[in-house]
């Protein structure tokens, strides 16, 4: 029976990892990078705390991998936010604390491209019921979103 569990939820997460499941998924936004992963969320995460934001974890999805002695290649999670944009809209539905703080995954591809990946903020406020009384709000949250993953991914 374990058996085949197992081979269902691998089967589950291979359909949602496929390319043609990415390429119709339209809640995210993905940006390539030219650095590596670390240095792309190492980039990220300096411009969070420099914008007074607050860095409440980074994953490596890959050390994680390999203490099970698996290999996986560089991804890594980097969970941010700030108190003042996030309150209002858990005010408003706590449920939207599955996908608050902001997550930006990093992840190299079979190519060794790295890519930059994050929810839309229009689409997650939407996935949770709200309608934002303050839209400005929304708009302000996608727009620093959509700098900070620039200068992440810019060259100097």
């Amino acid at each position: 029976m374990f058996h085949v569990i197992a081979v269902a939820l691998v089967a589950a997460a291979m359909a949602v990892n496929s390319p043609l499941a990415r390429a119709n998924d339209a809640d995210l936004i993905r940006k390539p990078s030219p650095h590596s992963v670390s240095v792309t969320l190492d980039k990220a995460a300096a411009i969070v705390k420099r914008q007074g934001g607050k860095v409440f974890a980074r994953i490596d999805h890959a050390l994680g991998a390999e203490s099970i002695y698996e290999e996986l290649r560089p991804t890594q999670t980097l969970i941010f936010g700030n108190p003042k944009a996030g309150t209002p809209l858990m005010q408003a539905n706590q449920e939207i604390g599955l996908d608050l703080p902001i997550r930006l995954l990093a992840y190299q591809d079979e190519a060794g491209q790295t890519h930059l990946v994050y929810r839309d903020p229009v689409a997650m406020v939407a996935a949770h019921g709200l309608q934002p009384e303050d839209s400005e709000m929304i708009a302000r949250i996608t727009d620093t979103l959509d700098k900070l993953t620039d200068a992440s991914i810019a060259i100097e």
